[in-house]
């Protein structure tokens, strides 16, 4: 008995550095050396809280709030707390496993079979204290363990991931909201301003100085404008209740800062390609799915050795209570097994192959993250830059419609012209004030999606904020109990 445990103990001392399966590196990733777009003003603000440049401080509040409120980040980091505790099981592998049992019994055999003068009414105590100990020869809990720690890290990430996403689009829906309150004054504007031209036409009309078909084409106008109102007034409303439900809120109204026009515009990070890669939550979560999937391999791999443990027991045991903690009534053992498998029908062999393929399947996704995140700043910089250039030119058009507008009623109104060429130009005047509002939004949106595009230090300063969340007294309490 002493030398095969001799042997297990030294095995336990020579092997501790092997670990099967195959050991983790980085896939070689060719990324351009400089973005399509080049943008000559961008700076290193990148690890700033870039939301608190627009200099609106409604809009700093709702990012606050969202942080600390946000379901999402609340769900993301209990399951952040679930992996950690996995990574603690799976580490608790390592160590020597400790357990106790208390039995008492009392046994009654059949006299008919008892030789003459044996009792047959027998009565047991014990009270041992067991050990075991899985020596990690082959490596399979080391391996283990690496994939649960990489399986928290991708967790953490996921969380970034969502404070990422969400800072972002309590962002985008504040804009959003913003141009469409523009868009709402400049509506109930024009509204006011068809009406008073609709009441002067009604008047002329009375008197017979235009003819009914003048009058219909003004009221057709001013309805057009009129309709317009409750189209933006839904919108408006179904942004706000979008932006509640990311503050944890009930649909509600939001309060405003500053109009949009007013809104300093945040400067556009500097970054190189590689940077991305190493700043995106979502391509670091992609990576660690990758190391834990490459980690699983060699715990299949182990299946094909044996699983080495060593056993003990110490205890006492006795017929009579009241001699159970007598020298006498000492008890131990002590031992080492081996066991192993030799046909299992192929399930260890497909096992392996289903963690090799698994691992092949997370390569190719963390490779599409990486051409996506590449796409998304590309997008992103190139959204800016031509909606820039567009909303430029929408303020030409709009100056000229106005010259245009002011220049066809000062010919009506001299008999050289058509009310319709004054509607016409009102009409497009219109129009094209509220597209340089949906393009100024725009702009901002676009901003924004360069941020998030590619991530940053910013997203560690968000998290920050999500750090200091406290939970309900009853959820405190609930955590306690369990």
């Amino acid at each position: 008995m002493k030398r095969p445990l001799a042997i297990i103990l030294c095995l336990s001392f020579i092997l501790p550095g092997c670990a099967v399966g195959p050991d983790y590196e980085r896939p070689m990733i060719e990324t351009p050396s400089a973005w399509r777009i080049s943008v000559k003003e961008a700076a290193d603000s990148a690890n700033t809280a870039w939301w608190e440049q627009f200099q609106d401080p409604a809009l700093n509040d709702l990012v606050h709030t969202a942080l600390l409120e946000n379901n999402d980040v609340r769900i993301a980091a209990a399951r952040m707390e679930q992996f950690m505790a996995q990574v603690q099981i799976t580490r608790s592998g390592f160590y020597p496993q400790a357990g106790y049992g208390v039995a008492g019994s009392r046994d009654q055999a059949s006299k008919n079979i008892l030789p003459p003068g044996i009792e047959s009414l027998s009565t047991t105590y014990q009270a041992t204290l067991n050990v075991g100990w899985e020596l990690d020869v082959w490596g399979r809990l080391r391996r283990a363990t690496e994939a649960a720690q990489a399986d928290l890290l991708a967790a953490e990430e996921t969380r970034r991931t969502v404070i990422l996403s969400l800072v972002s689009s309590v962002a985008t829906g504040y804009i959003t909201l913003r141009g469409l309150d523009a868009q709402l004054e400049i509506a109930k504007n024009t509204v006011k301003s068809r009406q008073d031209s609709l009441d002067l036409f009604e008047l002329q009309f009375e008197g017979g100085v235009i003819s009914e078909l003048t009058l219909a084409q003004v009221r057709s106008e001013y309805e057009q404008a009129v309709a317009a109102v409750p189209e933006i007034q839904r919108q408006i409303a179904q942004t706000e209740n979008a932006l509640s439900v990311l503050l944890g809120r009930n649909p509600g109204l939001i309060r405003r800062g500053l109009p949009i026009d007013k809104l300093t515009l945040a400067m556009i990070p500097a970054s190189i390609p590689s940077n991305v890669l190493e700043r995106r939550p979502d391509i670091i979560r992609a990576e660690q799915n990758l190391i834990a999937a490459n980690a699983h391999i060699g715990v299949a791999r182990a299946e094909y050795f044996p699983s080495i443990s060593l056993t003990g027991l110490a205890g006492v045991a006795s017929g009579d209570l009241s001699d159970l903690f007598e020298s006498d009534s000492f008890v131990w053992s002590i031992g080492g097994d081996a066991l192993g498998a030799i046909f299992t029908g192929g399930r260890i062999s497909a096992g392996v192959q289903q963690s090799e393929a698994y691992y092949r399947e997370l390569l190719f996704r963390y490779r599409q993250a990486i051409l996506t995140a590449l796409r998304e700043v590309e997008d992103a910089l190139v959204t800016t830059q031509k909606a820039r250039e567009k909303l430029q030119a929408q303020k030409r058009r709009i100056k000229a419609l106005s010259d245009y507008a002011s220049l066809a009623r000062l010919r009506y109104d001299n008999g050289y012209a058509s009310y319709i060429e004054v509607l016409d130009a009102e009409r497009s005047l219109f129009d094209s004030e509220l597209n340089a509002v949906r393009t100024q939004s725009e702009v901002i949106v676009g901003l924004i999606n360069i941020y998030k595009a590619m991530g940053g230090g910013w997203v560690m300063l968000a998290e920050e904020t999500a750090n200091t969340v406290d939970f309900p007294p009853e959820e405190e309490s609930q955590t306690k109990t369990n």
